[in-house]
């Protein structure tokens, strides 16, 4: 029996994991990390949409994070700025640290695979979505180990219209849409409409929503 944890935040990257994985997987629990970010809201959808789905959802206390950087996702009096080639909602070393924690679960709890919402194509800039950091990560975790586990990115060349395209394909598009929670002001669903990943995520949704009336 295949068994995946899914690093998993209560928004539509991760809740489309979830769902892909829910697919893939004979069996798929979820870790979901608390690390003082400013869209804790999330963490609410995540919850709600665990008991939806009825997935077993385990929440680490990641807040050792907020006392190592400053940034704008941890520092709330901090203004979002996605100016500079990386944006200062960058939490530096951010998926090195729930990855590893996630393979450490996932060891545990006898799965062979973890799976994260990670994509290269539309990363903001962020260093540690980025293809080369997973594959090498992955090697590192093995070798840490002395076990075997894969780390999955479904969404690593996809951009956010195709990864709305594939909420669609499972049917579950307005599902996602209306029950994540995206916003970096903790806005469920369409968010607040401002902020750079509301933007993001709109411009995705208009892009697909607009491809497949073309094709209606």
């Amino acid at each position: 029996m295949e068994k995946a944890v899914v690093v998993w935040s209560g928004g539509q990257d991760s809740t489309t994991c979830l769902l892909w994985a829910l697919k893939a997987f004979d069996e798929v629990e979820t870790v979901t990390f608390l690390y003082g970010q400013r869209n804790v809201a999330e963490i609410d959808s995540a919850k709600r949409i665990a008991a939806d789905l009825g997935v077993k959802q385990t929440i680490l206390d990641m807040n050792l994070l907020n006392q190592l950087t400053d940034n704008a996702m941890t520092r709330k009096d901090m203004e979002i700025d996605d100016s500079g080639k990386v944006p200062n909602t960058f939490v530096p070393g951010r998926n090195h640290i729930f990855l590893s924690f996630a393979a450490i679960y996932a060891k545990q709890v006898g799965a062979k695979h973890v799976i994260t919402g990670v994509s290269e194509t539309d990363f903001s800039g962020y260093p540690d979505c980025r293809n080369d950091f997973i594959q090498s990560l992955n090697q590192t975790l093995n070798l840490a180990m002395d076990d075997h586990v894969e780390i999955h990115t479904p969404l690593m060349w996809r951009n956010k219209a195709e990864t709305w395209e594939m909420a669609d394909r499972m049917g579950m598009l307005e599902y996602i849409r209306e029950n994540t929670t995206t916003c970096y002001n903790g806005v469920i669903g369409d968010g607040c409409g401002e902020c750079p990943s509301c933007k993001l995520r709109k411009r995705g949704l208009d892009d697909y929503l607009a491809r497949r009336a073309e094709h209606v």
